[in-house]
């Protein structure tokens, strides 16, 4: 039986799991929910979450939320190719990359590409700007990281590459907007700001079955 997925078209956490899944070539039944249908708040979804948000896996009887616990799992049930390291060192490695991503671009990343996509908020100039701050130090380090490798967790795509490449599709995405233009984001052209970080997303983009994981609302 395949495994159910129910995401969000755009949602950066559903899409790592979608990536995952592909990568890792398991069979899955997509259940795309529309928020604005209300489809994340039906009892029947909330009995699976209860806190109403994308990605949820169910594996016949067993159901898990949050991405990184999700990416984790299948990664240990399905364990080719591996995700989260042969070695030690690896795996330390791609949880560093993570943690810091969870830790750091997250929260910034919310606070900029939020306002610019709701047209709420935008009136905070100062705190976008803020974040977008933190948000470009955060990729300056992602950048350095990736002048030396062509992968952030070692030889290989690895979790690390899948938890951080949605995250900056996304802000990318909220840069390209009118919106975003009084906020001088310095986050765009890719390849001039951080030509490693485009080069990166250019591998991921080439993966197999990459195009099936899309966000089906951003296709022109």
């Amino acid at each position: 039986m395949a495994v159910e997925l129910y995401w969000g078209s755009g949602s950066p956490f559903a899409w790592r799991v979608m990536l995952t899944l592909e990568v890792k070539g398991l069979p899955y039944e997509s259940k795309l929910l529309e928020f604005s249908k209300g489809d994340n708040r039906t009892p029947a979804y909330l009995e699976l979450n209860p806190r109403g948000k994308v990605p949820t896996l169910k594996d016949g009887d067993y159901v898990l939320y949050e991405s990184l616990a999700i990416m984790s799992y299948l990664d240990r049930k399905y364990p080719d190719p591996p995700l989260f390291g042969k070695t030690a060192e690896e795996t330390g490695l791609i949880w560093q990359v993570l943690a810091e991503c969870e830790s750091y671009v997250v929260s910034a990343g919310d606070k900029v590409v939020r306002p610019i996509f709701s047209g709420k908020g935008l009136d905070k100039a100062e705190e976008i700007s803020q974040a977008a701050e933190t948000v470009r130090r955060e990729l300056k380090m992602v950048d350095e990281r990736l002048a030396g490798s062509q992968w952030l967790g070692g030889d290989n795509n690895s979790a690390a590459d899948i938890g951080v490449f949605p995250l900056v599709q996304l802000l990318a995405r909220a840069a390209s907007k009118e919106a975003a233009r009084p906020f001088n984001l310095g986050l765009l052209p890719l390849a001039q700001t951080f030509p490693n970080i485009a080069r990166w997303a250019e591998r991921i983009e080439a993966l197999p079955n990459y195009q099936r994981t899309y966000p089906p609302h951003w296709r022109p």
